[in-house]
């Protein structure tokens, strides 16, 4: 099956380039050898005084204009180059997402060089890897914490050079802080010449290592043309503007971010903003007020259980008004899907749902602006979808990966279907290969893997086809459905084959179920590993105790309010909710789909624990290693 994006499927969608706003730059939609550079450099031009990127010091907002941006690049990129940094080198950055994140990215691209992407999160042990692996011996990083880190790496790489972003003085031989670097830079300014004359098309940009879910390290080549070109497919659906503001809430070492949440949004002339931190995320929220964001799923679970949670601990009325309003949005979205008119009832009731309850919840999340939420990087339960839709706030699912810069498929604005990632951009070819593998071609595909020929030669085959690993099938719209896996797909015994990953979909929409890993392969049936969502159990048991007291019992157990995450997941009862849960939402499975047994587990998978990559996937064998007995015990 071959579907090609600029076809008549999705053109309906798309505003013919006349009609374009003019903050899309035309050299950036028409100039072959457009570079990251001279994108940005349209935008200073065309944007100068306008505000760029914004953060928070010393409880206010302080806003970096574009001309501002520019410079400050400009004396990073001449500093660089005076610390030795030469056309081609590799560069390391392992810092927190902040302006000066993007000032270093691009003053690296200035100098010529590449950016080597590390997630801080990652032990000192991982960053060497990267380091040697790339080639770098100059290291950026973020803050004092993150040089502790750098300075053991140094133990065994003494040659390595050090910038601090923050920090003050000279702490060490070797260590400079940025604002040295600046200094330095300040005298000898790269010219715009140059750095055009540096950066074609197809000049390497980033190293950007994928944690993968296997735990192997793989460095992804990624060049200007491949970061622009998925710009531009970008654009061509979202259609940023001018007056758009961005609450920046992920790693700009996820490349998801850097190219919606940074490169996007710079080329079109917005406004960035850069959240503090996640526990200031519902403050910074109701201050910025964004237009956009860009969210992986577990962000938007975070936000909508945290809505939930707080209503049911509101006063029966309002909580009984607010899950009525909570139904009508779900029955216009059904509405919506099915492409049918509102009944003059229901068009009465959604619009008194928004007015009574929806809208005001909107504006005291923040979100009453938003336009759309970009979800990536992992699947987004349909529950969730669904509960944001209701509250009159669009999400649009989507599907990338780091060998695309990333973006390959997105729901459109207006338009948008649950439970699929929406059509290829434009521009980006997708077809369906053996065993249903997802194949992509376009400007964005990566030019391979760093010092890796042979697996580069498995991912890119002689007509440029990137195999992505992935599974998927498209609908009658044309829209793209991921399905699995190919590496994750489960063989049972009796040779049946399972999809893992769209039972744990399934699961996921169950309130009392927070994360699930599918288990089976070799086995004579499925089973389960399943992290309950605590809070939403103990409200459960506090209702049902509450009633039973009224009838003249009391019910005690794990369940009480307060009680330990070891105690609630012992409780008979609660193993028999859970169980009433994955019956209930597998029933329309294949028998041999159906998960026979399950385990609950006290504590979420977390990247600190390993169970979860740096990007928030799940380490299937990490997983399987941590909690074997348990496994063991559900094969006995």
């Amino acid at each position: 099956m071959f579907w090609r994006s600029p076809g008549s499927n999705i053109v309906q969608f798309i505003p013919d380039r006349a009609t374009w706003p003019r903050n899309v730059c035309a050299s950036l939609m028409t100039e072959p050898n457009f570079n990251l550079l001279t994108m940005l450099y349209a935008s200073v031009e065309a944007h100068g005084e306008r505000p760029a990127l914004s953060s928070r010091t010393n409880k206010h907002w302080q806003d970096l204009t574009y001309r501002e941006l520019w410079q400050a690049i400009h004396q990073v990129g001449s500093g660089l180059v005076r610390l030795g940094v030469k056309p081609g080198d590799s560069v390391a950055m392992c810092a927190e997402s902040s302006p000066k994140w993007v000032v270093c990215d691009f003053g690296i691209l200035a100098a010529g060089a590449v950016n080597v992407a590390i997630f801080p999160s990652l032990p000192p042990a991982q960053i060497e890897h990267i380091l040697v692996d790339s080639g770098a011996t100059l290291l950026i990083v973020g803050d004092q914490k993150l040089l502790q880190k750098a300075l053991v790496i140094r133990e065994t790489m003494p040659d390595l050079q050090i910038i601090v972003i923050g920090g003050e003085g000279d702490p060490a031989p070797g260590v400079w802080t940025l604002d040295e670097v600046i200094e330095r830079g300040k005298a000898q300014v790269v010219a715009l010449s140059d750095i055009e004359a540096q950066a074609g098309t197809d000049t390497l940009a980033s190293l950007v290592y994928t944690s993968g879910t296997s735990g192997l390290q793989k460095g992804v080549r990624l060049t200007h043309g491949n970061f622009v070109g998925n710009v531009r497919q970008c654009q061509q659906v979202l259609q940023f503007q001018t007056d758009d503001v961005l609450l920046s809430v992920l790693p700009l070492n996820h490349v998801f971010e850097r190219t919606a949440g940074c490169y996007l949004p710079l080329a079109c002339g917005a406004h960035v903003y850069y959240a503090e931190n996640l526990r200031r995320l519902r403050e910074n929220l109701q201050e910025i007020r964004p237009t956009y964001m860009i969210l992986v799923p577990r962000f938007l679970e975070v936000l909508c259980d945290a809505l939930t949670d707080r209503m049911l601990k509101m006063p029966a009325a309002r909580r009984k008004m607010f899950f009525w309003a909570l139904e009508v949005g779900r029955q216009r979205l059904r509405c919506r899907l099915q492409e049918r008119g509102l009944r003059p009832l229901l068009a009465l009731e959604v619009a008194l749902a928004d007015s009574l309850v929806m809208r005001k919840l909107r504006e005291a999340m923040g979100l009453d602006r938003v336009k759309d939420l970009v979800s990536g990087a992992a699947a987004l339960s349909t529950e969730v979808n669904e509960f944001f839709h209701a509250l009159g706030v669009e999400v649009l699912e989507g599907y990338g990966l780091t060998e695309c810069a990333p973006v390959v498929a997105v729901n459109r604005p207006g338009c948008t279907h649950i439970g699929c990632v929406g059509p290829p951009l434009p521009d980006v070819e997708v077809r369906l290969g053996e065993h249903n593998e997802i194949l992509v071609r376009g400007a964005n595909v990566m030019q391979g893997y760093h010092n890796l020929p042979e697996e580069t030669a498995q991912a890119l085959d002689g007509e440029g086809w990137l195999h992505t690993g992935d599974v998927g099938v498209f609908d009658e719209r044309g829209c793209l459905h991921i399905t699995d896996r190919l590496k994750d797909l489960l063989v049972l015994s009796n040779g049946k084959n399972v999809a893992p990953q769209q039972i744990e979909n399934l699961l996921r929409r169950s309130p009392y179920l927070s994360q699930v890993v599918v288990l089976g392969d070799k086995q004579a049936y499925v089973t389960a590993l399943v992290v309950p969502n605590i809070e939403r159990i103990r409200h459960w048991w506090e209702t049902a105790r509450t009633a039973e007291t009224e009838n003249g019992k009391q019910k005690t157990g794990g369940g009480e309010p307060g009680a330990r995450a070891e105690d609630v997941i012992a409780n008979k009862e609660v193993g028999e909710l859970v169980r009433g849960e994955i019956k209930r939402l597998t029933e329309e499975l294949a028998d041999f789909e159906k998960v026979r047994d399950f385990r609950l587990l006290p504590e979420e998978f977390s990247i600190e624990g390993g169970e979860l990559t740096a990007t928030l996937k799940v380490r299937r064998r990490v997983v399987l290693e941590k909690w074997s007995a348990l496994v063991k015990e559900m094969y006995k």
